[in-house]
């Protein structure tokens, strides 16, 4: 009976997960389309108004999905021996992080170089995203070091994992809304009162917010179903026992 039911659990998470993997790969989709079809695409150093666009482009694929899939890594591989499990948690972490570092550099260099330097960290959503940045930087390190190498003991793992689920998730709400101040800051820049005229562009912002809110609230909902929740595997005690 306990078998069929967590066969059902399975089932419903993963129908979930395709649809809400589905929806963030849209909105990369979407960000990227934007980018490509009205903003002329990518560049670097040498065109710095063109090296912004890197920003939101890197930032959404790794602070929002790529820090999303990490978080529901234990989750979507449920049955899977833990140790493996929090090597892809701390790799999709890493590569999420060199991301955004990226992202940060290419916003700072379009700020930065001529033709037309600018202030830099004067906006809202540059607090909100420095903020989050910090955040998940210093989620990464003490994960890390707490879960993975070295690994603490066992009563510290235990005593830290609500601290370290509870900070996780704040960082990935607070990804969310920069994304959305983020996209409100460049809508006005952009578009002004154009904006109001139903342009082509705006429509595709209008989308792009859409779509990363029904990502963020999928998210959400998945991590905090307890129904979802990983069942430890005996293997998942001896791993424990062997760290201590």
């Amino acid at each position: 009976m306990e078998a069929r039911a967590e066969h059902q659990r399975t089932k419903h998470y993963q129908s979930l997960y395709s649809f809400t993997t589905s929806i963030g790969v849209g909105l990369i989709i979407l960000v990227l389309f934007w980018i490509l079809h009205y903003r002329g695409g990518f560049a670097w150093q040498s065109h710095p108004s063109q090296e912004f666009y890197w920003h939101p482009f890197l930032m959404v694929l790794g602070m929002v999905f790529l820090y999303s899939q990490s978080i529901l890594v234990y989750r979507t591989f449920r049955h899977a021996p833990k140790t493996k499990l929090k090597i892809i948690h701390a790799s999709l972490h890493c590569l999420a992080f060199i991301l955004s570092v990226i992202g940060l550099k290419a916003v700072f260099d379009s700020h930065n170089l001529p033709p037309k330097p600018m202030a830099n960290l004067y906006s809202l959503h540059s607090w909100i995203g420095l903020i989050t940045v910090i955040i998940f930087a210093a989620q990464f390190l003490f994960g890390f070091i707490s879960f993975l190498f070295p690994g603490l003991s066992k009563s510290v793992r235990q005593a830290f994992l609500p601290v370290h689920t509870a900070i996780g998730t704040g960082g990935f709400i607070l990804a969310i809304i920069t994304t959305m101040t983020g996209l409100t800051e460049k809508v006005i820049w952009t578009l002004s009162d154009k904006y109001s005229s139903f342009e082509s562009e705006g429509i595709i912002f209008n989308f792009i917010g859409v779509f990363a809110a029904l990502y963020g609230v999928m998210v959400l909902y998945m991590v905090n179903e307890t129904d979802y929740k990983r069942v430890a595997l005996p293997e998942d005690e001896m791993a424990l026992a062997s760290s201590d």
